[in-house]
């Protein structure tokens, strides 16, 4: 059996490995190898790939490092750590599909993060391809129409009138957009081949994948995983506490929770976790403490995430409001005796209904919540906030404070 925590991706010496696949041979053995996108998706990469390659007119590339997920911070420690790989992974994944141009996104605030790419660049025979641009600190700015808009000079905003960004992207021009970690995985296939990759994981879901580890663990933090490793032994890696966590959030904050009784028969790929109506999506996975209140975080995360809608469509500017406005009033014990089947209600008129899947995300958060919290939201309330409620959030929200390990 695989280590849980594996050095793939992070590990030093990639530079030294001969590249055996490029152009058309490289998309083929990306297709073999089985990738899925690492953003959230989890769209194969072969198929973008491919449709973009087979685009008319000048194509482009855009890595996305934007990362709006609070709980995530994979990313940012991949282009932090490995600069090259990522750049290397972008160079031959825009040589596989004709484009002459590369942009890797980050956020504005990530300061060191784009130092450490502008060394990297410095350092290329290739950078007069490459540039490095910024998107603004908003959770949808990383949503793909929404990032591309933002590098066209627009909002960075969803929107539908862009089109597929492999027919129109930035510019106007055909545009392959891959997650940072995906291109760091393209590069890798490039130099060891899809056998080589398929050596870890799932048939359906193979290779490695990096997580950020958070909650109640003594060693919070970046890792990377055989995708297919038990939940429970991922966890004792990072540190674990002895007693077991309350529950499990898998997937960020358009993530799923899970209870955990669940942990010790879980596995951490989307088959295994499509039982619980879950998926790894982002990578951020968060042990709940069983002295942390559910209902706290819940509502905290609700009241920032309906702050955080692009403000386009109602199902997100009243929907969302309304929703995490009822979830207020339920966590302070102020809400009627009908607070929650009314929360159930709009959950059901409001997914499904955006013109992104902004409103989808928080509602499966919310739901899921629903359902597994169901005896704490009832507690709330009928009593009000309980004793653990005032304790520090486990849960990020920007611009408040937090614990990284309860």
């Amino acid at each position: 059996m695989s280590p849980p925590i594996l050095p793939r991706l992070l590990a030093r010496g990639h530079a030294h490995a001969p590249v055996v696949h490029r152009g058309a041979g490289l998309v083929d053995a990306v297709a073999a190898a089985g990738l899925r996108g690492r953003g959230g998706a989890a769209f194969p990469t072969a198929v973008k790939l491919r449709a973009v390659a087979a685009a008319r007119g000048r194509r482009a590339l855009v890595v996305n490092g934007a990362e709006g997920e609070p709980m995530s911070t994979k990313d940012r420690v991949l282009l932090d750590t490995a600069p090259q790989l990522v750049l290397d992974g972008a160079a031959l994944a825009a040589e596989a599909i004709g484009a002459r141009e590369v942009v890797i996104a980050v956020k504005g605030s990530a300061l060191p993060t784009q130092e450490s790419l502008r060394r990297a660049l410095a350092a290329r025979r290739d950078a007069n391809r490459m540039s490095v641009r910024t998107v603004p600190d908003a959770y949808v700015a990383g949503e793909e129409s929404a990032l591309l808009n933002g590098l066209n000079g627009g909002p960075a905003k969803p929107s539908l009138a862009l089109g597929r960004p492999y027919e129109r992207g930035l510019a106007r021009r055909p545009t392959l957009v891959c997650n940072v970690e995906t291109i760091a995985h393209v590069a890798m296939i490039a130099r060891y081949g899809a056998a080589w990759f398929r050596e870890l994981g799932t048939p359906e879901h193979p290779g490695s994948a990096l997580v950020t580890l958070g909650g109640a663990l003594t060693r919070p933090g970046v890792y990377e995983i055989s995708l297919g490793t038990p939940a429970a032994q991922v966890l004792a890696s990072a540190g674990a506490h002895r007693e077991p966590p309350r529950a499990l959030l898998v997937g960020g904050y358009y993530g799923a929770w899970l209870p955990g009784d669940a942990i010790a028969s879980l596995r951490l790929d989307d088959r295994s976790l499509r039982e619980w109506d879950a998926s790894l999506g982002a990578g951020a996975i968060v042990a709940l403490a069983a002295d942390a209140c559910p209902v706290a975080e819940v509502t905290r995360v609700l009241g920032w995430m309906a702050g955080e809608s692009a403000g386009q469509c109602g199902p997100c500017v009243h929907g969302l409001d309304a929703i995490a406005g009822a979830l207020a009033s339920l966590a302070a014990g102020t809400g009627d005796r009908a607070v929650i089947a009314r929360l159930e209600r709009w959950c059901g008129q409001v997914a499904g209904r955006g013109a992104c899947h902004h409103p989808d995300g928080v509602i499966r958060f919310l739901r899921s919540a629903l359902g597994v919290f169901a005896g704490e939201f009832e507690d709330h309330r009928r009593y009000g906030p309980c004793d653990a409620c005032d304790r520090l959030p486990v849960l990020a929200v920007p611009g408040a404070r937090r614990r990284l390990a309860a």
